[in-house]
Order: structure tokens, then C-alpha cells, then sequence
């Protein structure tokens, strides 16, 4: 039985292609250059643009991992719509989608489509929901702070509760998914019940040996910062983190969670920043 993970050399996919392959499965990396992937298993060329490609990788498998792509709304409806006609030609056994983070709640969300249309296809599908990824937190100029300072500065409020996850949480839960097709719909992902930003501070000292106190910064500010790191895609980050400031939380609902529907558990955050090397 082989698993084709598309991003496999991304930070969602890789994690993923690691824990199949630790789990003794076999793996197909979807990539765009197969010449250049040097990780486990095969790999085979696929193009969100190209419907004929990805119908041709998705032929024969058992599993199939799939993240729409950062870009426009237009280009990942336009991602989305390849995938699913290629779905609906080639029938994979199962597909896990990822949210990325995002949710489902816009019908014509690209997310949305996708999903609606591998259902309507009987193809068996579920969906992992994560919230806010604890990588986040590594970026330069959030984490040097923390060990220069002891101050942990994100764009969250005070007392804005997340079910934070990591990537290996996530692989992990993925991994569960596509070798259990009697789960489907939604499984959500991350720390139950969710933490607050002072509840990461003391994790980070506690694994640090250090003090360390937990402000809530300006979306905008943050957003200058990011900026210079990942350039122009840094603005629906921002506009992300000004649409938490109009919700009461962001924790997933317990009776969907990955934990009740697979007895899967994240790893605490200082469990995280150990196996980070932080």
C-alpha cells in the first residue's frame, strides 16, 4: 500500500512522509522537481494546475495527504478543482485534507469545495482541522525575544484560549487518519482545553530555566516584522490575526477532536520544545 503526500518537503508534508515511513508504510512524495527530493520513498511530479498529473499520482494508492496551496482565493479554488476532478477519475481509497488552520464555515471557501465534492464523490475523506501551529512561535523574532528578554510577544489577546498544535501533531494525527477510513468528517487537532498565551510563557520557562511573561502585540507589528521575512504574503497573516481579535477562542469542539475520535494527544508545549531543540 503506498501514501502520496503532497508538500512532502514542506513544513506539513514532511512531517507526515517522516512518520509513515517511521511507521514502516510506504510513501510517495508529491513534488513538483522529482529529480531534487532526496527524502523516503518515490517520488512523482504533480502540478496543482495540472489535472492529467495529479490523476495519473493518485491512480492505485491506498492514501492520499492533500493541503491547498498558499495563494489567491482564485488560485486555490482553481487547486482545489484539480484535485477533486483528478480524485474523482483515479478513486483513491482515502484522502485526509488539512485546513491549513482555516476553517470550513464559508461554503465556497475553496476548503469547502474541495471537501464537498470528495463526499459527493463517496470518496472516503476526512478532514484535519488545526488552529495556530506552535512553529509559529520559533519564528526569529518571536522566540529571540523570549530568550533574550523572557518576553513571549504574539498578536493573540491575554485571554484568547487556543488549541495549539505542532506539525509532528498533526503528521501524527494524519498518519492515524489514512490508515483508518472509519473516521471521517472533521478531527480536530490541538491542546484541549485551550491555552492562553501565559500558559505558553510558562512552558517556555520551564523548559528554558528562565522567567518568561507572556504580551499581547499588534497584529499590525507583527505583521512588519513577517513582512520581511516572507514578504508580501505576510498580509492574510495579518488579516488572520485581526479577525481572532473579533472571536471569543480558539479551541477545537472536544467531541470531534482527535483525541476523542482517534485517542490521539498532542504533545504538551514543553514536550514540543524539547523535541525542537529549543
Amino acid at each position: 500500500m503506498t501514501y502520496l503526500i503532497h508538500g512532502a518537503t514542506g513544513a506539513q508534508g514532511a512531517p507526515v512522509v517522516a512518520a509513515l515511513t517511521a511507521a514502516g508504510l510506504v510513501v510517495t512524495a508529491a513534488v513538483r522537481a522529482p529529480n531534487s527530493y532526496e527524502g523516503p520513498g518515490a517520488a512523482v511530479a504533480v502540478d496543482f494546475t495540472d489535472t492529467a498529473s495529479l490523476t495519473d499520482a493518485y491512480r492505485g494508492v491506498e492514501g492520499v495527504f492533500v493541503h491547498l496551496p498558499i495563494g489567491s482565493p482564485a488560485q486555490q479554488l482553481a487547486a482545489a478543482t484539480a484535485v477533486a476532478d483528478a480524485a474523482e477519475v483515479s478513486r483513491p481509497a482515502r484522502v485526509v485534507v488539512s485546513t491549513s488552520g482555516y476553517t470550513l464555515e464559508d461554503p465556497e471557501s475553496p476548503l469547502a469545495v474541495l471537501v464537498r465534492r470528495l463526499e459527493e464523490a463517496n470518496i472516503s475523506t476526512a478532514v484535519v482541522q488545526p488552529r495556530l501551529y506552535l512553529e509559529n512561535l520559533l519564528l526569529p523574532f518571536v522566540v529571540g525575544p523570549v530568550k533574550e528578554r523572557g518576553v513571549l510577544s504574539y498578536p493573540i489577546r491575554t485571554d484568547y484560549a487556543v488549541s495549539w498544535s505542532s506539525h509532528l501533531d498533526v503528521a501524527d494525527v494524519v498518519v492515524g487518519l489514512l490508515q483508518d477510513s472509519s473516521v471521517t468528517g472533521i478531527v480536530g487537532v490541538g491542546a484541549l482545553p485551550g491555552l492562553l498565551g501565559d500558559d505558553l510563557a510558562q512552558s517556555f520557562a520551564a523548559h528554558l530555566g528562565q522567567p518568561v511573561s507572556f504580551e499581547s502585540s499588534d497584529p499590525d507589528q507583527f505583521g512588519k516584522s513577517l513582512v520581511l521575512l516572507i514578504g508580501p504574503g505576510a498580509e492574510p497573516v495579518v488579516d488572520s490575526y485581526k479577525w481572532r481579535a473579533t472571536q471569543p477562542d480558539e479551541a477545537i469542539g472536544e467531541a470531534t477532536s482527535a483525541q476523542r475520535r482517534l485517542g490521539i494527544s498532542p504533545r504538551s508545549v514543553t514536550e514540543w520544545l524539547g523535541q525542537m531543540g529549543v
